[in-house]
C-alpha cells in the first residue's frame, strides 16, 4: 500500500480525530508505525485507550481508501499530509490541525500572507459590494483572499481576488467534489486556477450542516486576520471570529446599516473591540508590521497601476472607496488641515486617481 493509503486511513479511523491522531504521529512517527503496531503498545505509548486502539488495528476500509487515491488522481485532486512540505504552516500550529488536506489547485508560500473575509450567506447589494471590494483590494496589494465559497458574501470575496487576477483559497465544508451550494462550481474552477480549493473531508461527503463550523476554523488559521462585512447576530462568521480570537488573529468588522438585521452582528462586534474598517488600506495598513516585503503598493486601491505617491497622499487615499466623502471626513479621518487635504485632493485628481463632485465630495476613480 501507498503512504496515501495510510494517512486516509488514520484519518478516516472511528473515534481518532485530528488530536489524537497527532498524538500517535508524535508517539509512532508515520501512520504506517502506527497501523503495524499492537493495539496495547498503541494504547500505552499515545494514551489513547482501549477502543481507539482497537479501532486502528480493526480498520478494514482499504479499498475505499484504494478507490478514494484512484478518485483523486484522475481528478487532479493532491493529498497533502501533515508531515508534507506543501502543508500550510498557519494550519499546521493547531492543535486539531487536519491529518490530510485535499487540495485543487495550488498552495504557495506567499499564501501565509492572507486576509480572511466571511459575513452572510443572505447578503444585502451593500455587503455583496463591499466585500467584492475589499477582495479586490486586498488581492491587487498582493495578499491571498480566503474564504469558503458559501453564496453571499464568500462567493463576492472570492470574485473581487479573481477580477484582480489575485490569488484567492476556498475551504469547503463538503468533499472536493461535491461543490456547495452547487451553482458555484464554476467559480470554483476559477478559485482552482488561480489559488486553490482545499478541504479536510473525504471525497463524496455531503455539505452536512455540522460540517461548516467545523471549517471555519480552517478558513481563520490560513489568515493573519478576519473580515466580517455583513453578519446577523447568530451568523456562522461568528464562529469564525470565535476561532480568530482563540487563535490571536486581528479581527476587523465593517458598519452596515443600524436598522439592517444583516448589520447587527457586525455592528457588536465593533461595539466589543473589533476594528473598524471601511477600505483594503485600513486592514493592510494594521497588518502591514506582518506584510513587509509583499505589499504591492501602486495597486493598493483598485488594481490599477497607480503614479508614485507621497505619503500623505497614500494616507488620503487610503480613507477613500467608491462611496462619495466630504472634506470634513476626510479632514478627520487624515488629521490634517482642510487646506493641506484639499491640496493633495487636489493633485490626486489632477493624477486621474481621485474624482471630485460638487460640495467638495470625493472619491476613488475606479
Amino acid at each position: 500500500m501507498s503512504d496515501f493509503s495510510y494517512w486516509l486511513a488514520l484519518s478516516r479511523s472511528p473515534d481518532i480525530g485530528p488530536v489524537h491522531a497527532r498524538r500517535l504521529l508524535a508517539a509512532f512517527g508515520s501512520p504506517e508505525n502506527i497501523f503495524r503496531t499492537p493495539a496495547e503498545e498503541l494504547r500505552k505509548a499515545a494514551n489513547i485507550g482501549e477502543n481507539r486502539a482497537e479501532s486502528i488495528r480493526g480498520f478494514k476500509d482499504w479499498d475505499v481508501i484504494k478507490k478514494e487515491i484512484d478518485h483523486a488522481d484522475e481528478n487532479d485532486i493532491q493529498l497533502i499530509t501533515l508531515h508534507d512540505r506543501a502543508y500550510p504552516a498557519g494550519l499546521k500550529r493547531l492543535a486539531d490541525a487536519p491529518v490530510v488536506l485535499y487540495v485543487k489547485g495550488e498552495i504557495k508560500d506567499d499564501d501565509k500572507y492572507a486576509v480572511s473575509i466571511v459575513g452572510s450567506r443572505r447578503s444585502t447589494s451593500y455587503g455583496f459590494r463591499v466585500a467584492e471590494q475589499m477582495g479586490h483590494d486586498l488581492a491587487s496589494a498582493g495578499l491571498t483572499v480566503i474564504s469558503g465559497m458559501a453564496r453571499g458574501i464568500d462567493t463576492a470575496s472570492h470574485r473581487g481576488a479573481l477580477k484582480a487576477s489575485g490569488r484567492t483559497i476556498a475551504v469547503l465544508g463538503s468533499g472536493m467534489n461535491v461543490p456547495y451550494p452547487p451553482e458555484n462550481r464554476t467559480l470554483m474552477d476559477s478559485i482552482a486556477s488561480s489559488g486553490a480549493v482545499i478541504s479536510e473531508f473525504p471525497l463524496g461527503t455531503p455539505p452536512n450542516r455540522e460540517n461548516f463550523p467545523r471549517r471555519n476554523r480552517i478558513i481563520s488559521a490560513l489568515a493573519f486576520g478576519v473580515v466580517v462585512v455583513e453578519a446577523t447576530v447568530d451568523s456562522g462568521s461568528l464562529i469564525t471570529v470565535g476561532y480568530a480570537l482563540e487563535q490571536g488573529k486581528e479581527i476587523f468588522a465593517v458598519p452596515g446599516n443600524i436598522t439592517s438585521r444583516n448589520s447587527k452582528g457586525t455592528n457588536d462586534l465593533i461595539k466589543n473591540g473589533a476594528r473598524l474598517v471601511e477600505s483594503a488600506s485600513e486592514i493592510i495598513d494594521e497588518l502591514r508590521p506582518q506584510l513587509k516585503g509583499v505589499l504591492r503598493e501602486d495597486k493598493l486601491l483598485s488594481g490599477k497601476t497607480l503614479p508614485p505617491m507621497t505619503d500623505e497622499e497614500k494616507l488620503v487615499c487610503g480613507c477613500l472607496n467608491d462611496e462619495p466623502k466630504h472634506i470634513d471626513l476626510i479632514v478627520r479621518e487624515t488629521n490634517m488641515s482642510t487646506g493641506k487635504a484639499l491640496s493633495i485632493l487636489l493633485n490626486l485628481e489632477l493624477n486621474g486617481v481621485i474624482i471630485q463632485a460638487e460640495g467638495k465630495i470625493f472619491s476613488i476613480n475606479y
